[in-house]
């Protein structure tokens, strides 16, 4: 059973940073492309990173340049560093990992999911 516990969300005001953290249990971490995912009030649910079980980052274009995706696999654990936050980044933000090679697989229909943390910020 793999578990996802997401942490590190808040309220801010624009302009500030927050740090979104996701540990992983009960898999070997190194195998799983890691992701995170957003979902605002009302709106579908959206790609927002993800880094690969090699280390390569993809980003959405709307958060490209003010977020950083990374993971420690000796921690087992994939982080959201996020600044120059907009008030459109509130939203619940969700980790999730895959077991693919293909990052397309976590992107669209990812294997396991956290339960989300809240971000707010504030205009």
């Amino acid at each position: 059973q793999v578990q996802l516990v997401e942490s590190g969300g808040g309220l801010v005001q624009a302009g500030a940073s927050l740090r979104l953290s996701c540990v992983v249990s009960g898999r070997t971490f190194s195998m799983y492309a890691m992701g995170w995912f957003r979902q605002a009030p009302g709106k579908e649910r959206e790609f927002v990173a993800a880094i690969s079980r090699n280390g390569i980052t993809y980003y959405s274009d709307s958060v490209k340049g003010r977020f950083t995706i990374s993971r420690d696999n000796a921690k087992s654990t994939v982080s959201l560093q996020m600044n120059s936050l907009k008030p459109e980044d509130t939203a619940v933000y969700y980790c999730a990992a895959d077991r693919a090679i293909a990052i397309e697989a976590l992107k669209t229909n990812a294997d396991y999911w956290g339960l989300g943390t809240q971000v707010t910020v504030s205009s």
